[in-house]
């Protein structure tokens, strides 16, 4: 089925209904943009590895999106399919917004026309994997992508590592996924917890003082875990103590028992560490427990729809860390270039979710341009050479030993109801942190990353 007015094929591909991103009226499938012509790529020197040359063979390149469509994290899995079309869109155009960050690009990457496959990954790292597997051996997928949770991240980039298959994070929080858990053939752009309680912890304490009692609610996976570390660590640097943390599962909708514990913790400031859904649920029933009247409430990894879902009069006064708001356009060039390009396409503001899927694919065709071929290996390690490409929000760059992303993002705060411009108009940003001043040192997450 297909919707010309979008651009956008469906086709069942082999995959289950449940896990498949619905698309218009109730189709299912992988979205497709337009094609533009394309053209065969002279045979070069490198030998046949997982879909390549197989997947090059023609005038089309693919990539496969496994997004996190329904579950906690759906709104930011949205989100991102809007960022992955909105690049793919450029790219194929070769548009003057994308050859600022890309001045390599011409038209497609290397000519050839970008399509993106999107499947459901339903917040779960098996429907994650069974996806990307798909996609790898049934379209040729060059590259795989997306994620909001980190659990899906490191599944997906490991599962990628082992099919030779570059695999680029969307969000991803935990301080594993470019630790630990690291791949040769992963890479992550995003901000993650260490850099985001590194950079929030000491405007915690100038904001609202050094003897703080804290307690924390956090998701009980890799995320929720590496993030409180972090949160405990830094905020006890500032002078603040901890006084404990309530661990649920992800996805929770009754939080009333943790919620009770935290009252009763003696605790002044609740540090949420939910993200998405359970996020707002959170929040909102931690407003009806009456906590947060007597309980400074902080969001250090915060999504900005929790704005949106929980309201300002709630957000007011909230501190967070962001991956993107909309209001950088005031400051940068092409961050203004982003979101009006955004906004002209899908008539909203650009989130953050979107901001990175849309960033990370131009960066990607950008190190094919710059390597001259898809093949992997080469795209490595053009990707690990760290030159830096001017983003929506300064330079941006990944860091060759652990793949990791170096990027500037913004430290908010809730705006008061009477403050805001508009309905959107919903946080203030407080300043905006140079990520290279943020990373961990070098082996300080126990990255070992293995040969191509």
């Amino acid at each position: 089925m297909e919707d010309t007015k979008k651009g956008i094929s469906s086709r069942q591909g082999g995959i289950d209904r449940r896990s498949l991103l619905k698309i218009g009226a109730g189709a299912a499938g992988a979205a497709l943009l337009p094609a533009v012509p394309g053209m065969a790529l002279a045979a070069d020197k490198y030998p046949a590895l997982a879909n390549y040359p197989a997947g090059i063979s023609g005038d089309s390149v693919f990539v496969g999106l496994t997004l996190d469509l329904t579950g906690p994290y759906s709104a930011e899995g949205a989100d991102e399919r809007k960022g992955y079309e909105l690049a793919a869109e450029q790219l194929n155009a070769g548009a003057a917004e994308v050859k600022k960050i890309s001045p390599l690009t011409k038209k497609g990457i290397l000519g050839k026309t970008l399509k993106l496959g999107v499947i459901d990954a339903q917040t779960k790292p098996n429907s994650a994997v069974q996806a990307a597997t798909r996609f790898i051996h049934e379209d040729k997928a060059m590259m795989i992508s997306g994620s909001v949770s980190s659990a899906v991240a490191i599944a997906l980039q490991k599962v990628c590592n082992r099919e030779k298959t570059l695999y680029l994070a969307a969000i991803s929080g935990s301080n594993e996924t470019t630790g630990v858990d690291c791949q040769r053939y992963g890479f992550r752009l995003c901000y993650f917890a260490y850099m985001a309680a590194k950079a929030i912890s000491p405007v915690l304490a100038k904001s609202l003082g050094k003897n703080r009692k804290a307690v924390y609610l956090v998701p009980d996976y890799t995320y929720g875990h590496t993030t409180y570390d972090s949160m405990k660590e830094f905020t006890e640097k500032e002078g603040w103590t901890t006084v404990g943390q309530q661990v649920h599962p992800l996805g929770a909708k009754d939080y009333s028992s943790y919620l009770i514990n935290i009252a009763n913790s003696g605790a002044d400031t609740l540090v949420v560490i939910d993200y998405g859904a359970d996020a707002a649920n959170s929040v909102k029933q931690a407003k009806q427990f009456g906590i947060l009247d007597k309980m400074k409430l902080v969001v250090p990894y915060m999504s900005p729809f929790l704005g949106e879902e929980v309201g300002a009069e709630v957000m007011q006064g909230v501190y967070g860390s962001m991956g993107f708001w909309w209001t950088l356009q005031d400051k940068y060039p092409i961050a203004k270039d982003f979101v009006t390009a955004f906004e002209k396409k899908f008539n909203q503001k650009p989130h953050d979710s979107a901001y990175i899927a849309y960033l990370n694919t131009v960066l990607w065709a950008d190190a094919i341009e710059r390597a001259g071929t898809f093949y992997a290996p080469e795209v490595i390690k053009a990707l690990e050479k760290g030159v830096k490409r001017q983003g929506p929000v300064g330079d941006v760059w990944f860091r060759g030993e652990d793949h990791q992303g170096v990027i500037n993002f913004p430290i908010v705060r809730g705006k008061k109801p009477a403050d805001m411009k508009n309905k959107a108009d919903l946080f203030e940003i407080v300043d905006v942190i140079n990520g290279a001043d943020y990373l961990p040192k070098l082996g300080l997450m126990g990255c070992k990353m293995g040969p191509a």
